[in-house]
């Protein structure tokens, strides 16, 4: 049965037939604590859409758009953050989901809503901050026990927890970010077609296997 499967799917690819393709994007939750900078919590998208289309390697994180003693006192301009591939590097990925396009595509009206200049962009400390951030792209691709009063500042305990409290929901992850980067195939074959680039910041759309989006962390 097995050889006559092989012929057949040979055969359809001569005739010029598409064979149904396994894709998906998914996403991955990252801390980092400490070293030259705050504890973050931020997650990576990587894969190509079920319904096709060009590769998907992109990171998204929320903070302040400036450091100062006005966090403390209330809310101040927030910005989307995108971070370099050497402090992705640096980080812990906890867990990661396989995403439906319906969660994908949620997931970027998300980042659309916390982009810089929109409602959402407002930055608090106590109440809308990375691991806020974080939380809602939790919610939208379908995890539980995302309430947790007590770690909305301390990014690492917070994905711990959530990974805890959603076995069977997620992939344990729980590694430095250097080893887990070494362990990732390309993102898609070099020959994945090509489309319009995303108006979303920071979505890499291109043929080949692109770098994670660079800016100042």
């Amino acid at each position: 049965m097995r050889p006559l499967l092989r012929l057949i799917a040979l055969l359809c690819l001569c005739a010029g037939y598409a064979l149904p393709a396994q894709a998906a994007v998914t996403i991955t939750f990252w801390s980092h604590e400490l070293g030259n900078s705050f504890p973050h919590a931020f997650f990576t998208l990587r894969g190509v859409p079920d319904a096709g289309g060009a590769p998907v390697d992109a990171n998204f994180g929320f903070t302040a758009k400036s450091v100062s003693p006005a966090l403390l006192m209330g809310p101040v301009a927030g910005k989307l953050d995108i971070a370099r591939p050497t402090y992705i590097a640096g980080s812990d990925a906890q867990f990661s989901v396989v995403m439906t396009d319906a969660q994908y595509t949620a997931v970027l009206q998300l980042v659309d809503a916390w982009s810089e200049g929109k409602p959402d962009s407002v930055y608090r400390l106590g109440d809308h901050n990375c691991v806020h951030f974080v939380k809602e792209a939790a919610r939208l691709v379908g995890l539980t026990a995302l309430d947790q009063p007590k770690l909305m500042k301390k990014p690492r305990s917070y994905l711990k927890a959530v990974l805890a409290d959603n076995a069977g929901r997620v992939t344990p992850v729980e590694m430095h970010g250097k080893a887990y980067l070494a362990s990732l195939g390309p993102v898609a074959p070099a020959i994945a077609a090509a489309q319009a680039p995303s108006t979303v910041p920071g979505i890499v759309t291109t043929t080949a296997t692109p770098p994670v989006p660079v800016t100042t962390r």
